[in-house]
């Protein structure tokens, strides 16, 4: 293994320096999320991001107000896992340049996508390093096993209390097809956003982890699919998290940023995506029927569940 020293050199992106984790949305370790950043604003932590080179980091739009100066925004904490204990591993860095994507929509969600330039460059050390991010020819799979982090609230209520503690998560990514499905009397899905959680919910992104990341891993390397956007309640039935795709934004991105370029990785899932079959919405109702069977029907009727919702679906409307 080799020895950490205190020199600046090259780190290869989305490399963890320690394999130590707790799985299934409790406490991250030291070093297992390394470019994690938390954006604060009057002493309190509101939005999560991702550092991508040695003085750029890539949040959510509407985690800022573009036109806001740049005073009004306090510091991006790096190299921790914990707000509120003192660290020598942590790294406080004031904000020099926000440059928002111009066609974000705050109605919509759409484009939501910022670039943030830090005062100085900060030193990659084992609790501090950048992610890769996808290249525009990227692609991913419904059913993708994802991971996402942050300092937000972990109930399913947006109004609950924030974690002092970063917390990860597993989510497997949603395929567009079948989230617009989930989500076609409230929001749009562009193409400019990917979907993940779970059929049954438990397991999301919420408020306060906004501008966080959303990763894939590729070999060893961790890949940033994501940037915690949207979504309706936190960890709901049917309705997973969104995020913006960052793979759409490669281009923009390289234009952006100054000094070292951010390194841009290919990935391509393995087997073919079941979000293909996904040609109508009416597989959503059969989820959402089998969800309320799951609750309403004793566990020996649940072998018999396709017949069941095939007899009712004709009766359930769009």
């Amino acid at each position: 293994m080799t020895a950490w020293t205190g020199t600046v050199r090259r780190i290869k992106c989305g490399r963890l320096a320690t394999n130590t984790r707790i799985i299934g949305g409790l406490d991250a370790n030291l070093g297992t999320w390394p470019w994690q950043a938390s954006l604060h604003q009057n002493g309190f932590s509101f939005c999560g991001g991702s550092l991508i080179n040695n003085q750029w980091v890539l949040t959510a739009a509407h985690c800022v107000t573009c036109n806001t100066g740049i005073n009004s925004w306090t510091i991006f904490q790096l190299g921790i896992v914990e707000l509120d204990v003192t660290s020598p591993h942590r790294v406080n860095v004031k904000l020099a340049q926000i440059i928002c994507h111009p066609e974000y929509d705050s109605r919509t969600f759409n484009n939501d996508i910022c670039l943030l330039r830090l005062s100085k460059p900060v030193k990659f050390t084992k609790y501090i390093q950048p992610i890769c991010l996808p290249s525009e020819t990227s692609d991913f799979h419904d059913g993708d096993k994802a991971w996402v982090t942050g300092f937000g609230v972990t109930g399913k209520k947006p109004t609950g209390s924030s974690s002092n503690k970063l917390k990860e998560v597993d989510v497997p990514i949603v395929g567009r097809k079948r989230c617009t499905c989930y989500y076609k009397r409230s929001a749009l899905i562009t193409d400019n956003m990917i979907c993940a959680g779970y059929f049954r919910g438990g397991k999301d992104a919420c408020q306060g982890d906004s501008g966080g990341p959303l990763m894939i891993k590729k070999g060893g390397n961790w890949i940033q699919a994501g940037i915690v956007s949207m979504g309706e309640g936190c960890a709901l039935p049917l309705t997973p998290g969104v995020y913006t795709r960052v793979s759409n934004y490669e281009s923009w991105i390289k234009d952006m940023v100054t000094g070292t370029k951010p390194r841009f990785l290919t990935f391509t899932p393995s087997g073919s995506d079941k979000d293909s079959s996904y040609f109508y919405c009416g597989k959503v109702k059969n989820q959402m029927t089998y969800l309320l069977l799951t609750f309403i029907l004793p566990k020996k009727h649940l072998l018999n569940l396709s017949s069941v919702i095939s007899n009712m679906m004709n009766h359930i409307p769009m």
